[in-house]
């Protein structure tokens, strides 16, 4: 994996844990649905880099992996 990365990937775009925190809140407040964090990365991602603006873009958002109680104390912070 690591060799066709280095082949084809041209950018990696970085989010820090507050920007996934906050996505998580968005997705939540604007789909009423729970996404669990690794899902909230790529969203937060498209939400933050300006080429995506107008652009459709697919993500597969899941929530299998989801500790309520943990999500809570994660918007609470």
């Amino acid at each position: 994996t690591f060799q066709a990365i280095r082949e084809t990937v041209t950018d990696i775009i970085t989010v820090s844990e507050v920007e996934i925190v906050a996505t998580l809140r968005t997705v939540w407040e604007r789909m009423k649905i729970v996404i669990e964090p690794s899902s909230a990365v790529p969203v937060a991602a498209i939400l933050k880099d300006e080429r995506f603006k107008g652009k459709r873009v697919g993500i597969i958002l899941t929530g299998g992996n989801v500790d309520l109680d943990s999500l809570e104390q994660l918007f609470r912070s």
